[in-house]
């Protein structure tokens, strides 16, 4: 019966930590060739500039729009001609950001900060291959950027909080059998 409950709580301490870490972050699920609209909103008024990022990125950015321009200096090579505001007169403090032909390496967290400092959302970007294209697995299993099995296809932090909640959960279990635990 206590090994019952026990895992009930494991499971219940799992929900309730993939709910925190998830609830600040949206997911955008897109098909590779798409165009693909990370959105972000900023104050109605007096945004000056904004720049969106990706932290495997350093110090290149996917888009830094200022000055009523974008600013092609410092932009990461993989997003050239492919990245705008979807209005970029950030109306209503629309800063939403359009990727265009979408690849599976544009997988990721992209951040959305306006120019005083700001950071407005985060993103996580996944990219998936379409039904009856390439990128998929082969007969034994291994993908074909060469991973083995499947992805969960959840953020970092997420797996491991499961990992460490399982952990958690076995070792309860191995004094559990090995009467570690004293009954008062």
């Amino acid at each position: 019966m206590r090994a019952g409950r026990s895992a009930c709580l494991c499971w219940s301490l799992l929900s309730v930590c993939v709910l925190l870490v998830s609830a600040d972050r949206k997911i955008i699920t897109a098909d590779s060739g798409q165009t693909a609209t990370l959105p972000c909103r900023g104050p109605n008024s007096d945004i000056i500039g904004v720049e969106w990022s990706r932290a495997d990125l350093k110090t290149q950015y996917v888009l830094l729009y200022r000055d009523e321009q974008l600013d092609p200096a410092n932009q990461h090579p993989n997003f050239k001609d492919r990245v705008d505001l979807q209005d970029r007169q950030m109306t209503d403090g629309d800063v939403s950001l359009i990727l265009k032909d979408v690849k599976t390496e544009d997988t990721g967290t992209y951040e959305c900060r306006l120019l005083d400092g700001k950071s407005i959302s985060s993103i996580y970007l996944r990219v998936v291959d379409p039904p009856g294209q390439t990128g998929g697995q082969s007969g034994d299993g291994v993908n074909e950027d060469g991973f083995v099995g499947l992805r969960a296809g959840l953020p970092l932090p997420v797996m491991f909080i499961i990992a460490g909640v399982f952990l958690i959960y076995r070792k309860h279990k191995k004094r559990r059998r090995h009467g570690l635990y004293y009954h008062v």
